[in-house]
């Protein structure tokens, strides 16, 4: 006797699987109710509820339904990863974590658990625990091409960047035509300091797109030059990604403070609250989060249009411009904001005297134009790209600027920015003033 003829649910349970994969959920729910009439304590029927709930909004529902089929079937996998996968969706990480730890144990050659884990891993920010568990999986598929991407990517995150390298460096070389590889082998040489060693990589990516503005980025830095910003066609992409955890990732992983010590300042300097604000990369508008609602108008420009999706969910914004700062700056008026702001903004944005003045330009009498930067060395030039792919400005250079485009007054302070694998990222806040 097949399998599916001593089954009783079978049928129904591939049926509904498919119905809720069309988006066919009505029928779905008709057809997981007969197979609950068949077998009313069958665990598939209630991690397929939870799903088809889920996919209908219905989010109370779907844990309820998916808890049910943990409790029917305690150490059945297919349940337990689908509430771990719930759980990581709804950012409930340390639960999501705890069960895809135990799973992992529970079925460790599973490959279907093993990439389940892995994303719980990537979207709770355990980078430590997901580069564990791809190990695991290499040694179960030796050679597998997308767990050692996933790896490399991992180890580059986690400042392993010599055995980042070599992974990139093979996968490169047994994939010459890839452009994916072949970006992650430049990206790879660069984080590792060793940006001459992607010159090959880098003539590959221009053959394929002479024309691609990412490409001609990392031919500069491979040929020794520091472009003056990073093309818009590499920043959005990675603000896309992130957009959805990106305030988990920063506040909490990151301990990224910025935005509450800048709104302090600028509610400080007006109580009231009557002024027009210019947040030039505002994200995810946490700046706007930690002003509330003003008495004037607070506009947000961001290349992401991701970001500016979650910071419209605050509803403290007026409006959005999906532009980079420098077309931004350029279309204004002058003499429009009381205060403008670029948080974190100028480590991709690179070369910052044409915004300086600009800025300066759009400022109302006795504006002030707040900004962040990460610290260079005074004994080095003006503008460095840094390994990890951000810019580093001189303090003596960035206040010249200030002073060269008109501002009376220029403090400067030091700033822990955030925190990354532990360690304080050092920078600096520019507090410049127009004069009145």
């Amino acid at each position: 006797m097949s399998a599916i003829a001593r089954d009783p649910n079978i049928k129904h349970l591939i049926k509904a699987r498919g119905q809720i994969a069309k988006g066919d959920l009505k029928n779905a729910a008709l057809t997981l109710n007969q197979a609950n009439a068949r077998w009313p304590q069958d665990p598939r029927v209630f991690m397929l509820g939870g799903l088809m709930a889920e996919k209908a909004g219905h989010l109370q529902g779907a844990f309820e339904s998916l808890r049910k089929a943990v409790a029917l079937a305690p150490d059945w996998g297919p349940g337990l990863l689908e509430l771990a996968l719930l759980l990581a969706r709804q950012n409930q990480f340390q639960e999501a974590v705890e069960i895809a730890e135990r799973l992992a144990l529970l079925e460790p050659g599973n490959l279907q658990v093993l990439a389940g884990v892995v994303d719980i891993a990537h979207r709770s920010g355990h980078t430590a625990m997901a580069v564990r568990h791809l190990r695991r999986g290499l040694t179960l598929v030796p050679g597998d091409v997308e767990l050692r991407r996933l790896l490399a990517r991992d180890l580059s995150e986690q400042g392993q960047h010599d055995e980042a390298l070599a992974l990139w460096s093979a996968l490169a070389a047994e994939n010459p035509a890839d452009s994916g590889f072949l970006r992650g082998h430049v990206q790879a040489c660069i984080a590792a300091g060793k940006p001459a060693q992607a010159q090959k990589s880098c003539a590959a990516l221009l053959a394929q797109a002479p024309e691609d503005p990412v490409c001609q980025y990392y031919a500069q830095i491979a040929g020794g030059r520091t472009p003056d910003r990073q093309p818009a066609e590499l920043v959005r992409p990675l603000f896309d990604a992130l957009a959805e955890s990106y305030d988990q990732h920063m506040v909490r992983s990151l301990k990224y403070q910025l935005p509450r010590q800048v709104a302090d300042k600028i509610i400080a300097r007006h109580p009231d609250k009557k002024i027009n604000v210019l947040d030039l990369g505002c994200g995810t508008g946490l700046l706007g989060v930690c002003l509330g609602r003003l008495d004037g108008f607070l506009i947000g420009v961001d290349l992401s249009m991701k970001m500016l999706e979650q910071a419209a969910r605050h509803q403290l914004y007026d409006r959005f411009h999906t532009v980079n700062l420098h077309d931004a700056l350029r279309a204004t008026p002058p003499g429009l904001y009381q205060v403008i702001a670029a948080l974190d903004v100028f480590i991709y944005a690179g070369e910052l005297s044409l915004a300086i003045a600009d800025a300066h330009r759009i400022l109302t009498a006795d504006g002030l134009l707040i900004l962040s930067c990460e610290t260079a060395s005074e004994t080095g030039p003006d503008l460095v790209l840094l390994p990890a792919g951000r810019y580093a400005h001189k303090r003596s250079h960035v206040q010249a600027l200030c002073q060269a485009a008109g501002f009376d007054t220029v403090e400067i302070e030091d700033s822990v920015l955030r925190y990354e694998n532990h360690q304080p990222v050092a920078g600096f806040v520019v507090t410049a003033h127009k004069p009145a």
